[in-house]
């Protein structure tokens, strides 16, 4: 009975110690927010990015290439135009932040690549009204970019009401600043004139004077059965060029009857 008690006390002590020693209790799993460390040193850098942040980054305030330069003349000898546009020579700054201050003018840079540099005397109204005129030249000037085309395609035994329809489209496309490509297929009659097409061509540019002009001229294509061209606006030198043209002939007209009114007096 005692060798029993003392087997049976034995295994006792045996298998706490495996318990105490072998079966540990796992350790308390740590939070998840734990497991990974804060990086604040990325987060407190982003708020503060201004160039490679798309965000963060500062947009550079447009200059207007038109400015009044104030008292800051970085030259120490410029060549300098009065409001009107005449020549006053070349002064020195100090002399020329005199004259602005004795008659309420700005300065206006014109051409710094020459030698002096040449700015212009304005005034503040006169200031605005270049800028507006930029702006305007800006917004109606061709984008940069191929030209868009516009086709159009119709026969040449059209209606004369069509017609005008077809030249207001076209005109409509040309102040947008469009290409545009007209092709005029022959009709099918033994007696057609053999320039035909070009002349409706020819007639559809008339309705638009200092608007438009041809890119390529009138050419005859699908084996001769039709004639096509490309119509586009007007340069800004060109137009300059056709109002020079069209005041310079409406001189000449206002000159002729002028002589022709002083000729009938005399012979009266």
């Amino acid at each position: 009975m005692a060798v029993l008690l003392n087997r049976l006390m034995l295994q006792t002590s045996v298998g706490r110690c495996f318990r105490k020693h072998i079966m540990k209790p796992a350790p308390a799993q740590l939070p998840l927010t734990a497991s990974t460390p804060k990086l604040w040193y990325l987060v407190s850098t982003e708020g503060f990015s201004t160039a490679e942040d798309g965000h963060g980054q500062k947009k550079q305030k447009r200059k207007d290439a038109f400015t009044n330069t104030g008292r800051k003349i970085s030259e120490r000898v410029i060549r300098v135009l009065d409001e009107k546009g005449s020549d006053l020579g070349v002064m020195h700054r100090a002399d020329v932040i005199r004259l602005m201050d004795q008659q309420d003018l700005r300065l206006v840079k014109k051409n710094t690549n020459s030698e002096p540099p040449e700015y212009q005397l304005m005034t503040g109204a006169q200031i605005h009204q270049e800028r507006l005129r930029l702006r305007e030249d800006e917004k109606a000037s061709p984008k940069t970019g191929p030209a868009v085309v516009k086709e159009l395609v119709f026969s040449s035994n059209i209606g004369q009401h069509d017609l005008d329809t077809k030249s207001k489209q076209i005109q409509q496309w040309i102040e947008k600043r469009y290409h545009v490509q007209v092709t005029v297929k022959k009709k099918k009659s033994a007696d057609q004139p053999e320039n035909e097409t070009d002349e409706i061509l020819n007639q559809i540019l008339q309705t638009m004077p200092g608007l438009a002009t041809f890119s390529s001229r009138p050419k005859a294509v699908r084996g001769g059965t039709a004639s096509t061209c490309v119509f586009r606006p007007l340069s800004r030198k060109e137009e300059k060029a056709y109002r020079d043209s069209q005041e310079a002939e409406r001189r000449d007209t206002l000159n002729t009857d002028h002589r022709t009114t002083e000729s009938d007096v005399l012979c009266q």
